[in-house]
């Protein structure tokens, strides 16, 4: 199993600040979720996790190395 199942408790976390008229945490889990999903891949070198993250909206995760717009 692994560290994935952390990906999964993001989402339900986003999707109940979602129902809950919670933008600033919706936005913040996304960017969180972003940066999980690009550690992950860099630890457990799964090629499963490298695909969702190859894409312009998180291509920029890897190059920073998981530094977010607040570092």
């Amino acid at each position: 199993m692994g560290h994935e199942w952390i990906i999964d408790v993001l989402a339900d976390l986003k999707s109940f600040a979602k129902k809950n008229d919670l933008p600033l945490l919706t936005a913040q889990l996304e960017d969180t979720a972003l940066v999980a999903t690009a550690e992950i891949a860099a630890v457990s070198k799964s090629p499963g996790l490298l695909t969702r993250g190859d894409c312009a909206g998180t291509r920029h995760i890897f190059a920073s190395a998981g530094t977010g717009r607040r570092a």
